[in-house]
């Protein structure tokens, strides 16, 4: 069923928050926040903080938040404090792309979700605007070991806007431009006219177009969206220039965590957050105060660009 005539309440399987609920019956702004972020993407208890904080700057902004997560078997849509702080402490949560939702709901476990699995169960509760902190892409020698992340299939068919700082930069930032072009989804620079390097606020990539306004974004994909072309846009936002960190340090920390994921052999869903805890314990922890600095930044974004298009 299409997910801009889906009813969330008659689906076993999904549960909205009452707060989030209440918010899209009556067109007030709401905005999705993964989970895997919380749990693979910070250690305890920088996890909970990080979660708390993007929440609260998105009420600040005048919106309602809606982390995304599976507990029990069952996708929630909005999360309790309780549920946050559960969610934080916990071991052995599963990540949860399209590929291992249904599997993971048909064993009743829990589960964290990816970028893209938070577009599609924000599509279908009806949810527009999704924040997180950086998108997957295509690795570094993905030409030969097709190591593409399923976000981007996701931004190619699900009618989303995605706030974020970038890809996560261990990728192949220049292959994941490619690939965004060649399945039609916008990249939008969100005040810069280059694509934003996560924890550096740009790299040598220009985007598709620069906006400079959440009106001019909500717009955008009003207008898209309207012509039925129903892919998402990605809106990458540069981290703030206090917080980012110098390109030569980030150069550096990639590299040598690199070489540590092929001597250790890590492959597939495990490359990422290894490589994210190598650039951590390089950086001497660094990167953990620019990337929350740069969740939050999005979160705002994402919040006012809610609210713009709350108004079409």
């Amino acid at each position: 069923m299409a997910s801009g005539t889906f009813d969330p309440s008659g689906d076993r399987y999904l549960i909205v928050h009452p707060e989030v609920a209440d918010a899209l019956e009556h067109g007030r702004p709401v905005v999705a926040l993964e989970s895997t972020i919380i749990t693979h993407g910070f250690p305890w208890p920088q996890n909970l903080e990080v979660a708390r904080a993007a929440e609260a700057v998105i009420r600040h902004e005048g919106a309602v938040p809606a982390t995304i997560a599976i507990l029990d078997g069952v996708i929630q849509i909005g999360l309790t404090d309780e549920q946050l702080l559960a969610l934080a402490q916990r071991q052995g949560v599963t990540k949860v792309s399209r590929r291992n939702l249904s599997l993971v709901l048909g064993q009743g476990a829990w589960g964290a979700t990816t970028v893209a699995a938070t577009m599609w169960c924000s599509a279908r509760a009806g949810i527009r605007v999704f924040a997180t902190g950086g998108i997957g892409g295509v690795h570094r020698g993905g030409a030969q070991s097709f190591d593409i992340s399923a976000d981007l299939q996701e931004l190619a068919r699900t009618p989303v806007v995605v706030t974020c700082a970038g890809a996560k930069a261990i990728l192949d930032i220049g292959l994941t431009l490619e690939y965004l072009e060649t399945h039609g989804v916008p990249v939008i620079g969100y005040g810069t006219d280059r694509f934003p390097g996560f924890y550096v606020p740009a790299t040598a990539y220009a985007v598709d177009g620069r906006l400079d306004s959440p009106e001019a974004v909500a717009r955008t994909a009003h207008i898209q969206w309207s012509l039925g072309l129903e892919s998402g846009l990605l809106v990458a936002c540069p981290v703030p220039e206090a917080a980012a960190l110098s390109v030569e340090t980030m150069d550096a920390a990639i590299d040598r965590a690199l070489e540590a994921a092929a001597a250790a052999g890590i492959a597939r869903a495990e490359v990422t957050p290894f490589l994210l805890d190598e650039i951590r314990r390089t950086t001497e922890g660094e990167s953990i105060g620019t990337n929350i600095a740069l969740v939050c930044n999005n979160a705002a974004i994402g919040a006012r660009i809610a609210g713009a298009l709350s108004l079409l």
